[in-house]
């Protein structure tokens, strides 16, 4: 079967986050695809509603084999029934994890720059954030590990929030790399909670190896939380899993999500990430392939008329991470500029921290034509900007 990306459904005020702007705005910052959902998922959800009833909801052990057999097939790695626990979104887990498994004023790690609500997830809980600044150098960021091991040395520091592949860069992890993270954190006994929910995302030639598939040490100090949610689109049905392969952790985190009352699906979440999982896996493959041109798109137009503007390499996600330096180290000055001049909305990236200041992310997930109309109203507020500053 042929889908279709080249039309995607009207969202303006239709409650939706991303499209919560003005008529003449055009948003592509936060990480939702303007995609309409896989037909597959929608039958399902359109079953589930004829049903006309909408009580409570248990979780099937069903939704836990779709996720052991999604990730055998796509990513060549043996889970447990039993080490999966459902969780209403990979936010709410991880907000739940650190409460439970750590104290407060406790040290945390994160990589930066690095998705933005990991900070939120630690200051909001009376933890203490330790940014380990990822080094960059000629276009690619690898991990300063004298300063990792500094840092998860520290007698205070209890928890690493890792990130696979890494959001806002788009970089899909080695296993090498993974295992060195995850033997320095067994050396300083640090948790590892690792956010892996763009995983099904990777590029066309890209391989992610998940952090719990690197040894049984490293599985056994890990956490990881997945979601159908991101490749999918359906963020907004509420759906994450959490996979811990230790059976006292588990039981831990188990417990906290119960405690914080996240633990429960809503009466559509269960059919649509088993109906993904089982029967969205031709789907997602032309949603790659779509979004491998849209790339190619952005990355083309940017280097020909916007030659101080660099487009960084990514293995996965549909988030483009541009290296505005030659123009600003204030992007946030510059989004700011871009939206009022044109409309177009794109995320700042100061918010990610790291030398984040000096970026813009911008989400490319949509229909060819309406990425071609922002790439020309970025072109346009970029050379006012240029003219102006």
């Amino acid at each position: 079967m042929q889908y279709d990306f080249d039309h995607a459904p009207d969202r303006f005020a239709t409650n939706s986050y991303k499209w919560n702007v003005a008529p003449n705005e055009l948003p592509m910052w936060v990480a939702d695809m303007d995609f309409a959902a896989a037909p597959e998922i929608i039958a399902a959800i359109q079953k589930r509603l004829d049903q006309g009833a909408f009580g409570y909801n248990i979780v099937p052990e069903s939704f836990k084999q779709s996720i052991v057999n999604w990730w055998q097939q796509q990513h060549a790695f043996t889970m447990q029934t039993d080490w999966i626990l459902y969780c209403t979104g990979v936010v709410p887990a991880i907000s739940s994890i650190v409460r439970k498994m750590t104290a407060v004023n406790d040290r945390i790690v994160v990589l930066s720059p690095v998705y933005n609500i990991f900070y939120n997830s630690i200051v909001n809980n009376q933890r203490v954030v330790l940014e380990s600044q990822l080094v960059q150098t000629e276009g690619d960021y690898t991990i300063d590990f004298a300063d990792l091991e500094q840092k998860l040395a520290l007698p205070e520091t209890t928890m690493l929030i890792f990130c696979n592949p890494h959001n806002p860069i788009g970089k899909i992890w080695d296993r090498a790399t993974l295992q060195r993270v995850g033997e320095l954190c067994l050396k300083h006994d640090v948790l590892i909670l690792s956010d892996e929910i763009h995983c099904d995302l990777a590029h066309q030639g890209k391989h992610y190896t998940p952090m719990a598939a690197v040894s049984p040490a490293i599985a056994a100090q890990t956490i990881m939380c997945v979601a159908p949610t991101k490749a999918f689109n359906i963020a907004g049905l509420q759906v994450a899993a959490i996979v811990v392969p230790n059976a006292e952790l588990r039981q831990q985190v188990d417990r906290g999500i119960n405690t914080d009352e996240v633990a429960e699906p809503n009466t559509f979440a269960i059919q649509a990430a088993e109906a993904a999982f089982n029967h969205g896996q031709e789907w997602l493959a032309q949603l790659i392939a779509y979004l491998e041109a849209n790339r190619q798109l952005l990355e083309r137009t940017i280097n020909e008329k916007l030659p101080a503007i660099t487009v960084m390499p990514a293995d996965a996600t549909y988030l483009a991470w541009l290296d505005c330096s030659q123009i600003t180290d204030d992007t946030t000055d510059l989004c700011h500029f871009i939206r009022q001049q044109t409309g177009l909305y794109l995320s700042d990236g100061a918010i990610f921290g790291g030398d984040g200041k000096q970026f813009i992310r911008w989400n490319y997930a949509c229909p060819r034509e309406r990425l071609a109309e922002g790439l020309e109203k970025f072109i346009v507020a970029i050379k006012n900007y240029q003219k102006n500053h």
